[in-house]
């Protein structure tokens, strides 16, 4: 597995794209992903999002349009691609395939594991792909998504978190913003998120 990776827009958001068995999956193509994307694949088979913030589908629509490949997307967050939740001019794309919780996928012979951590939005997923977790706006090195947005839920961010501590094995994570990490490393700072959280309730 080959991953690529560049920080896009303002926020600096992570847009991903990874290379298995010579078939291409874009992740997060965010604000102005479009030119990166094209000069950095070759055969592009699918667009998967995390969740639905602006930042992480901004270019959906035109790469799709060009690309002609689906676009898959948590159900929960599956309306935001179309009006942006937090007022933003995001171009209106359609999700192709929705996942609804945990979902185990097959796209042209790569599995891909949907995982729900809801809290910060309501689909909030990590994208699991061999052992690496590309993991969206739920966690970041030494951080957490944020649980006060529109359509966020700190009750339900708090069971995600709960959630994450209880997983045995480690994975690499590659977050939706800042520096890759593992889940081993962040297990050793959850608790003190979850403190956080529960402190906000």
């Amino acid at each position: 597995m080959q991953i690529k990776i560049e920080p896009m827009g303002i926020t600096q958001t992570n847009c991903y794209i990874v290379t298995i068995d010579k078939k291409d999956i874009i992740i997060d193509p965010g604000v102005d992903a479009t030119n990166w994307v094209l000069e950095n694949i070759t055969n592009p088979v699918a667009i998967l999002n995390t969740h639905g913030h602006y930042d992480h589908v901004w270019s959906n629509k035109e790469l799709k349009e060009i690309l002609q490949v689906p676009i898959y997307c948590p159900k929960d967050d599956a309306f935001m691609l179309q009006k942006c939740p937090l007022g933003q001019p995001t171009p209106p794309s359609q999700v192709d395939y929705e996942i609804e919780g945990d979902e185990l996928l097959d796209i042209d012979g790569i599995e891909v594991y949907y995982r729900n951590f809801a809290g910060h939005t309501m689909g909030c997923s990590i994208i699991q792909i061999e052992d690496v977790w590309f993991s969206g706006d739920f966690l970041f090195q030494r951080s957490i998504g944020r649980w006060d947005f529109p359509f966020s839920s700190g009750e339900l961010m708090l069971e995600s978190l709960k959630k994450a501590m209880k997983i045995k094995e480690d994975y690499t994570i590659y977050p939706g913003h800042g520096s890759k990490t593992t889940l081993k490393t962040e297990q050793s700072v959850l608790p003190y998120w979850i403190e956080e959280v529960k402190r906000g309730l």
